[in-house]
């Protein structure tokens, strides 16, 4: 059909006047990248693997349990925020298709909505037994299933920097906002705590261009005062007056307590205390070193990741550091049970070479590109080859798929707000890349037949 301007038409028309004009948009929609994400999805087992139902009475919501999960695949298409979203959902016609949904002249304006389904998914998440279905799905479009790489790499959540100066003015801002309504509620005067002046040598401090040793100290030493003087009047307040609290508000302090406890080891000794808190909204988030030379030091979750034929599939993911070199056995459990078939080949760098590992792979007779220890063997020439081709497929396709994802999947900047959330937001970016990969080999195996 030939493409014609809007404002040459004459007459009135509709987008959507009849049935076939609706079948017409679906089978364009179908031969979109959107289009191959839909055919490559097993809806039905990831709805019971979710456990997503409709309610049994009362008003129904307004996405079907599918269309709960292609909303969370479809963020990670189109890499944008929630409220965006919600607006492309309003005029695109392949999202209302990928979504099960159909607006008509209707329009969504409350973009929370995709925040309530990624709570709701994020309760009901299990990474192991959802990825299983998944393979079960691709299995017919995935070769080389005797064949594996493994790495790990990070994924940041959006967190400023957490000095000890940013992270102790957080505590005393949040606590004494709260001291001061609760206070006003019971009718009690307000400590004096001359936060106005430590507010404006705060904001002096964080307009410095270089923050000395010098100007560190005094404010540190100020703000852990002012932070522990706080928490022993919201201590007292607590005993003496009985307010109801919520759940959110005693973690939230507890998070204080901690950080004024690991600040104050941290300033008298100067060695970062271990399980350190970064952030006191998220107290789950802990450092990673990386060791990269522009980025040291990482705060979000660690993944480590196995990939089978440029599929990629979520091994062990913590907020916590880890050596992945301990996680290969489980690594090579993991790819087994997914493809049912005894592992050959296993890519992997050199923190993974350690002795345990070596004799775990000579003894289950798996190839590996490790660097060989003691005397070359006869066919080591043979062999160096061999190491060069699974060392080159790990480094191209594997650590590629790491920058793919981050840049181009909505994982380079995680902003969920809970742990639970963010494993869930984790989860969708790394398989909605996987689903476009299946949707277009599935695509060129029609192709083929058709040929």
């Amino acid at each position: 059909m030939k493409i014609q301007r809007i404002s040459d038409f004459q007459h009135e028309f509709s987008f959507l006047s009849a049935q076939e004009n609706l079948s017409s948009f679906y089978t364009r929609f179908l031969e979109s990248d959107l289009g191959k994400i839909y055919v490559s999805i097993p809806w039905d087992s990831l709805v019971e693997s979710l456990q997503i139902k409709e309610k049994p009475s009362g008003s129904k919501m307004l996405f079907s349990p599918r269309g709960r999960i292609a909303l969370m695949l479809l963020k990670h298409y189109a890499c944008c925020s929630d409220q965006k979203l919600i607006e492309q959902l309003n005029g695109n016609i392949d999202y209302q298709f990928f979504c099960d949904i159909h607006l008509g002249f209707n329009r969504l304006t409350n973009f929370k909505i995709v925040s309530q389904i990624r709570c709701e998914l994020a309760r009901k998440l299990d990474i192991d037994s959802i990825e299983k279905e998944l393979f079960a799905h691709w299995k017919p479009y995935i070769n080389n299933k005797d064949q594996v790489t493994v790495d790990a790499t990070c994924y940041e959540s959006e967190v400023r920097y957490p000095s000890p100066q940013k992270l102790l003015w957080e505590a005393v801002d949040w606590l004494y906002t709260q001291l001061k309504e609760n206070c006003k509620a019971i009718g009690v005067k307000m400590i004096r705590s001359k936060y106005i002046k430590w507010k404006k040598r705060y904001i002096g401090f964080s307009k410095m261009r270089r923050k000395t040793k010098k100007k560190r100290q005094p404010l540190t030493r100020g703000l852990l005062h002012l932070l522990n003087k706080l928490l022993d009047f919201e201590n007292l307040l607590r005993k003496n007056y009985e307010l109801t609290y919520s759940v959110a508000y005693y973690r939230r302090v507890a998070t204080i307590k901690k950080v004024l406890e690991q600040q104050q080891a941290y300033f008298k000794t100067g060695i970062s205390p271990k399980n350190r808190i970064v952030s006191i909204a998220k107290d789950y988030l802990r450092p990673i070193v990386r060791g990269k030379e522009v980025k040291p030091v990482e705060f979000g979750a660690k993944v480590n990741k196995l990939q089978i034929d440029g599929i990629n599939f979520i091994e062990h993911l913590s907020f916590n550091a880890f050596n992945e070199g301990t996680r290969l056995q489980s690594t090579v459990y993991k790819a087994q049970s997914l493809t049912k078939t005894k592992l050959k080949v296993l890519g992997a760098d050199a923190i993974y070479a350690t002795n345990k590992n070596r004799n775990f792979v000579t003894k289950h007779d798996i190839k590996t590109d490790f660097k060989r220890k003691g005397k070359l063997p006869k066919n080591h020439k043979d062999e160096k080859k061999l190491k060069a081709l699974i060392t080159k497929e790990r480094a191209t396709r594997l650590e590629g798929s790491f920058g793919k994802e981050k840049e181009y999947y909505h994982l380079k900047k995680i902003k969920a707000k809970t742990k639970a959330t963010e494993k869930l937001w984790i989860f969708f970016g790394i398989h909605t890349a996987n689903a476009l990969e299946i949707g277009r080999r599935i695509q060129n195996s029609q192709v083929n037949l058709a040929a």
